[in-house]
């Protein structure tokens, strides 16, 4: 393949010379950066010369928490997240019936329902999903990914009481879904291709699987072995449910291998703050002695801890209470300090929506990663003022508080609850704005370079990959993303409105608009 080098427009590094006048790629590393008598030095005269006409290039998006499978499962379900109603709900099931030409007795999934956006302002009921659809088992996933409502034939075959009208939360709901039989092997190969489409046209190269359990082998076996990834995937393994994947991929496990690797351990330590699950320190707004509860003991915990740190993989934590994050920190410090091999797996807390500033000074001291679901000041910000009120609410996310900390943090979206828009999420840190428009902690904004850092640079470290990606420099791989606009010179506001125009994994276009 021959060089390529890029001209003529705003050229971002991320690295101490923030820009470059050009960038030189050879087959799937980045060559040189720099001023034109320094691309002189390596250049071939068969060299393509590309012409950025005043567009940006800058380091691919690195996504640092996302939900890669049940996100190829979504393409397979009945999107209802444009739903106002139960009648909007009946008329989207039955037309994904009719359109994918479901026979009666098979499996119905519909997925991205809200019901705080619902004109009733509760999920539907079983009885309900009984007259839509009766003659198929019916399951609603709520955009959390962590809720839903199962009809009658649904609780049936999966021998579940009918409680609560047919709503699941948590655990109960997302340990049923795995049940479920998954589709035909050529619609699961095209959703997997569908969804890296998706990826790519949001400029990301880097992708997650972020709960990996054994029921996943055949999927992992299929991914590998037919090599459908076209870009990197890093899978974190349940650490309660994941010793089958870890034995039989053992040559997957800190390496690329087609593509995927394993990267470590996943826990879970609480719920949501917009279920009220999430487990704080003090009770939630309107509620009676109500904060939440843990999905760990402490003993349990250190226990885990010091396995992964025995182990020397990383571990990344569902996290978003204070009390929640509070006990991590504990732990984790317990566990590494009575560790013999203390290496440094860095540990992320993912979420880390009501982290205090206290408890980030403590997890800065022993490496722990912050990775925030920023975007959701946008998506459940009113919400959150409900559930905490504005004063607690306005201290989710708490970037700015890193940023004045020197603390090193990424963001992700957790896909596919909210959409893996890299632009978008930058633009709701940078201005932190609720869906009603409401400021929501104006001592947490951030500057656009921050942001951009959280989803490049910073995205890599936490994959231990900083020396290959997130960033434009010699011996890197030519990740990269081209961009019609640079988010550090628009308007803050319009940052989410900046549009990906090419996206190039290892030196190939994998998307282009």
């Amino acid at each position: 393949m021959p060089q390529k080098c890029y001209f003529n427009g705003d050229i971002i590094t991320l690295e101490n010379e923030m820009y470059a006048d050009y960038l030189l790629i050879e087959n799937d590393k980045i060559v040189c950066v720099g001023a034109k008598k320094e691309i002189e030095k390596y250049i071939y005269n068969d060299a393509e010369m590309i012409d950025l006409q005043k567009k940006t290039l800058m380091p691919a998006f690195i996504d640092t928490h996302s939900l890669f499978f049940e996100y190829v499962f979504s393409l397979l379900y009945a999107n209802l997240s444009d739903a106002e109603s139960f009648d909007d709900i009946k008329k989207l099931l039955i037309s994904y019936k009719e359109d994918n030409h479901i026979k009666d007795g098979e499996w119905i999934i519909g997925s991205n329902y809200d019901d705080d956006f619902l004109k009733e302002k509760k999920p539907p009921t079983a009885k309900i999903l009984d007259s839509i659809l009766p003659n198929n088992p019916v399951v609603l996933q709520h955009q959390s990914g962590y809720s839903g409502v199962l009809n009658s034939k649904a609780l049936e075959i999966l021998k579940i009481d009918k409680i609560n009208d047919g709503f699941l939360k948590e655990e109960q709901f997302t340990a049923n879904l795995q049940k479920i039989p998954i589709p035909s092997i050529n619609d699961f190969k095209n959703a997997i291709l569908k969804v890296q489409e998706k990826y790519a046209s949001f400029g990301i190269t880097t992708m997650q699987e972020g709960t990996l359990v054994d029921s996943m082998d055949k999927i992992l076996t299929l991914i590998i072995q037919a090599k459908l990834l076209k870009l990197d995937l890093v899978g974190y393994i349940d650490i309660k449910n994941g010793n089958k994947i870890l034995e039989k991929f053992d040559e997957s496990i800190k390496k690329y291998n087609n593509r995927f690797k394993i990267g470590g351990y996943k826990i879970f330590l609480d719920g949501s703050p917009h279920n009220k699950t999430a487990w704080m320190l003090e009770q939630y707004k309107d509620t009676e002695n109500h904060n939440g509860k843990p999905y760990y003991k402490d003993f349990s915990l250190t226990i885990d801890f010091k396995k992964a740190i025995s182990d020397n993989m990383q571990v990344l934590a569902h996290c978003n209470g204070d009390a929640a994050a509070k006990q991590y920190i504990e732990c984790y410090k317990k566990a590494f300090n009575s560790s013999k091999r203390k290496h440094n797996i860095r540990p992320v807390i993912i979420h880390a929506q009501l982290l205090t500033e206290e408890q980030l000074i403590e997890a800065k001291k022993l490496d722990i990663i912050p990775s925030f679901l920023v975007a959701n000041i946008f998506y459940s910000g009113d919400i959150l003022i409900k559930n905490f009120g504005l004063e607690r609410a306005s201290q989710i996310n708490i970037t700015g508080s890193a940023v004045r900390n020197n603390v090193l943090f990424t963001f992700h979206q957790n896909p596919p609850t909210i959409e893996i828009n890299m632009l978008e999420t930058i633009c709701y840190a940078v201005n932190r704005i609720t869906k009603e428009g409401r400021i929501l902690g104006v001592n947490q904004r951030i500057t656009p370079l921050d942001a951009l850092k959280a989803v490049t640079i910073n995205a890599a470290y936490q994959y231990f990959e900083e020396n290959i990606k997130g960033s434009l420099k010699h011996g890197k791989l030519a990740d990269l993303v081209i961009l019609d606009s640079n988010p550090l010179k628009v308007e803050y506001n319009k940052i989410k409105n900046i549009k990906v125009l090419e996206t190039i994994k290892e030196g190939k276009t994998v998307f282009k608009l």
